[in-house]
C-alpha cells in the first residue's frame, strides 16, 4: 500500500475537531451541554446567501439555498440564549477557552498571534442560526511528531460549535441549538500525510496532545475529523466530520479507490471518442410508456400528477454500472447529486435495467423514443416535472465532469468508511470579519501564566499514572487514550477501590462490552460513577460491576438499586457467606482429603461461580482459607 501511494502522489492534510470542555460557550454564558429535557421553545427559519466583500456568492452556500429548506430551532432557557437564536449580538470571546486554545498552541510548538480577530464563515445548511459560524485564528505554524516523523501544523484556531440535527422532515429540517456555540478548537496539519496509515497515527497523536490538557470533551460526537485528500490526476477532496479514529485508514483508502476508478472512466470516455459537446440538457417526458408500469415509484410518482423524464448520456453505456468504492457505482455518484439538486428520491438507469418493476418492454420501448444506441446510457427520474428536471441536469453535469476525471467536492463519511456526495467545495468569498466581537490582544503575561500550567506531554502523562497509580504501561496508555481519563481520577478521589480495577473497568470492559453489542456510548459518567459507588459501599461486589453498566445501558432511566434487584446482585451477608462455605466444604470432603490445601482454588471456584457476583472476592477467599484450614486440622 505503502508504494502504491508514493506512485500517485497522495497528499492528506487532516483538520482536528474537538469541544472544549469549558465552564460556558464560547460567546456566551450558556453551559457547555447537551439537553436531555423536551423543547420549551421552537422557532423557524429561511436562510438565504449573501454576497463577499468582493461581491461574490460562494457556492457551498448557493448550493444550500438551493435546497429550499426551512428550519425549525428547538431551544430551552437552560442550555441556550438569545445569542444562539440570533437575538442578541454575541459576547466577548471566551476567556478560559482562549486560554485552552494557546495552550495546545504551545504544545505543538505554535507562534500564538498578536491578536485575535473573530471571522465569520458561510454557513446556511441550518446549523447555524446566524447563517455563518464564527471562527477565529489562535496561533500559526508548529509541529508534532507522530510515527517518527515531524508533521508540520498549520494553525490552531477556536470555533463555535454547530446546533444538533434532531429530525428531518420533507423541506423541512429540524435543530437543536443546545450545542450551538461550544467552543471548539481546531488543529489543522499541512497537507503533507502519505498514507492512509500514518492518517490514522496523526489523527492519534493530535487526540493524545488534546486529551493531556485535560480540557476537552470526549465521548462520540465531541471530536470530529475532516480531510482534504489528493492525489496525482485527481482532485482535492474534503471529507467532512470523520468521527471515529479507527475508520480514518480506510476513509483515505477507499477514496484512492474512487478517484482511481473515476479517472480510468475518464481515460474510457476519452478513448471511445466522447466530447463534452455531446452531453445535452435535452430531456424527454416518457410517461406514457409507464402507463402500466409494475415498478412502485414511477407508479406512485404518475398517481400524484409526477412525470417520468429521461435524459440519454451518450457512449456511457456500461460506465455507470463502475465500483468506486465498495457499494458505490458511477451511477449512486450520479443519483446523490440529483437528490441533492432535484430533490428526488433517485434515478434509474439502464446498467440496471430492467430490474425494480421496470421490464424489459418498457426499456426497449423508451431506447426507441430517445434514439439511444447500444454505446449509450439513458437515465430515468420520476417525480415532479420541475424536480425530475433539475435532477436530470444535475446528472448531465456529473457526467461532464466524468469526462474531465475527478470533480473536487465536499463529501461525508459513512459508517463503513466509505464517502457520499455533500455539496461543492467552498470558496475563499465565505469568510469575513466579525464586528460583534473586538479582538483580544495576547499580552507576554498572559502567555507567561499559560507557560507556566502547561499540562505534561502525553508520554510524560503515561508515566506519571504510572508512578503515581501503580499502574502498568499498557493499561495507563489505554486510560490515557480512552475517554475517561478524568473519571479514572474523580473515582479514586471519591472511593477505596483500586486504581487498576478502576482503569480495567473503563477501558478493556467497557471496550468489551462494546464489542458485545452494548451501546456504551449512553452510559454517561455520572452513570459510570453511580455503579463504583456502588462497589465502595459495599452494594454490591467488584465482579458484578460490569452486568450492572450492561443493565443501565439498556434500561437507561433505571437506578443502580433497580439494577441489583432485577439482577438478583443483592450482597450476601457474612453470615451467609460463611454457611455457604461450610456447606460446601462439607459436600466436598473427598475433594479436601485428597488434595488438603491444593483444594483452595477448586473450592473458590466453585463458591464464586454460585454466588454470581453478590460477594466480595476476598472476603469468600478469607471464610474458605479459614474453613479450610480447621477442616484440615481436625483430620
Amino acid at each position: 500500500m505503502s508504494s502504491m501511494n508514493e506512485e500517485v502522489g497522495l497528499k492528506v492534510g487532516l483538520e482536528i475537531h474537538c469541544q472544549l470542555d469549558t465552564a460556558n460557550k464560547l460567546f456566551c454564558k450558556c453551559p457547555t451541554r447537551l439537553s436531555d429535557e423536551p423543547p420549551t421553545l421552537t422557532f423557524m427559519r429561511m436562510l438565504r446567501p449573501t454576497q463577499s466583500e468582493l461581491g461574490r456568492v460562494d457556492p457551498a452556500a448557493m448550493f444550500e439555498f438551493q435546497k429550499g429548506r426551512a428550519i425549525v430551532y428547538e431551544t430551552d432557557a437552560e442550555t441556550s440564549c438569545l445569542v444562539e437564536m440570533d437575538e442578541e449580538p454575541p459576547h466577548d470571546l471566551n476567556s478560559e477557552a482562549v486560554d485552552v486554545g494557546l495552550a495546545v498552541s504551545m504544545m505543538l510548538n505554535s507562534k500564538p498571534v498578536d491578536e485575535i480577530h473573530v471571522m465569520r464563515k458561510i454557513v446556511i445548511d441550518g446549523s447555524n442560526t446566524t447563517g455563518f459560524q464564527r471562527t477565529c485564528v489562535v496561533a500559526l505554524g508548529g509541529s508534532l511528531k507522530a510515527d517518527g516523523r515531524e508533521i508540520p501544523v498549520q494553525h490552531v484556531s477556536l470555533e463555535e460549535d454547530a446546533a444538533r440535527k434532531t429530525g428531518e422532515s420533507g423541506m423541512t429540517v429540524n435543530y437543536r441549538i443546545d450545542r450551538l456555540g461550544i467552543p471548539l478548537v481546531e488543529i489543522a496539519t499541512a497537507p503533507v500525510i502519505r498514507s492512509p496509515l500514518e492518517t490514522e497515527k496523526v489523527a492519534f497523536a493530535i487526540g493524545r496532545i488534546l486529551k493531556a490538557t485535560k480540557k476537552v470533551k470526549r465521548g462520540l460526537g465531541t471530536i470530529r475529523q475532516d480531510l482534504n485528500i489528493s492525489m496525482e490526476g485527481g482532485a482535492l477532496i474534503e471529507i467532512k466530520g470523520v468521527q471515529k479514529l479507527d475508520i480514518l485508514a480506510r476513509v483515505v483508502e477507499y477514496e484512492i479507490s474512487r478517484q482511481h476508478a473515476l479517472l480510468k472512466v475518464r481515460d474510457e470516455l476519452k478513448s471511445r471518442g466522447l466530447r463534452e459537446d455531446e452531453l445535452k440538457e435535452e430531456f424527454v417526458d416518457v410517461s406514457n410508456i409507464f402507463k402500466e408500469t409494475s415498478c412502485k415509484v414511477i407508479k406512485s410518482s404518475l398517481s400524484k400528477g409526477g412525470a417520468v423524464l429521461a435524459a440519454v448520456l451518450p457512449k456511457f453505456r456500461g460506465l455507470l454500472a463502475t465500483e468506486l468504492e465498495p457499494n458505490l457505482r458511477l451511477g449512486t455518484e450520479m443519483a446523490h447529486r440529483a437528490m441533492f439538486w432535484g430533490r428526488v428520491g433517485g434515478i434509474f438507469h439502464t446498467d440496471e435495467l430492467p430490474s425494480y418493476g421496470i421490464t424489459l418492454t418498457e426499456v426497449e420501448a423508451f431506447l426507441h423514443k430517445l434514439g439511444a444506441t447500444n454505446e449509450d446510457a439513458v437515465v430515468l427520474v420520476a417525480d415532479d416535472p420541475a424536480n425530475a428536471e433539475d435532477a436530470l441536469k444535475a446528472v448531465v453535469e456529473r457526467a461532464r465532469e466524468a469526462l474531465k476525471g475527478v470533480p473536487e467536492e465536499t463529501r461525508g463519511p459513512n459508517p463503513d468508511g466509505t464517502t457520499r456526495y455533500m455539496r461543492p467545495r467552498p470558496g475563499a468569498a465565505r469568510m469575513y470579519p466579525e464586528t460583534d466581537v473586538p479582538p483580544v490582544p495576547i499580552s507576554q503575561e498572559r502567555m507567561t501564566r499559560i507557560n507556566a500550567q502547561l499540562p505534561p506531554m502525553p508520554d510524560i502523562l503515561v508515566k506519571e499514572l504510572m508512578d503515581s497509580y501503580s499502574l502498568n504501561r499498557k493499561l495507563a496508555e489505554q486510560l490515557m487514550d480512552s475517554d475517561y481519563l478524568p473519571l479514572f481520577e474523580t473515582i479514586l478521589s471519591k472511593t477505596r477501590i483500586p486504581a487498576s480495577f478502576v482503569a480495567t473497568t473503563l477501558t478493556e470492559v467497557i471496550k468489551s462490552l462494546g464489542r458485545q453489542g452494548i451501546i456504551v456510548e449512553v452510559l454517561s459518567e455520572s452513570r459510570i460513577e453511580e455503579a463504583f459507588l456502588a462497589v465502595d459501599s459495599g452494594m454490591i461486589a467488584k465482579e458484578a460491576i460490569a452486568d450492572v453498566l450492561t443493565w443501565i445501558s439498556k434500561n437507561r432511566q433505571a437506578s443502580i438499586s433497580q439494577a441489583i434487584e432485577k439482577l438478583g446482585l443483592k450482597m450476601l451477608s457474612k453470615e451467609e457467606l460463611t454457611s455457604l462455605v461450610e456447606r460446601l466444604v462439607r459436600e466436598q470432603t473427598s475433594l479436601v482429603k485428597q488434595r488438603r490445601h491444593m483444594a483452595f482454588g477448586r473450592l473458590m471456584n466453585m463458591i464464586m461461580g454460585e454466588v454470581r457476583g453478590r460477594a466480595d472476592a476476598k472476603l469468600v477467599g478469607e471464610l474458605l482459607k479459614s474453613r479450610l484450614e480447621e477442616t484440615i486440622a481436625k483430620e
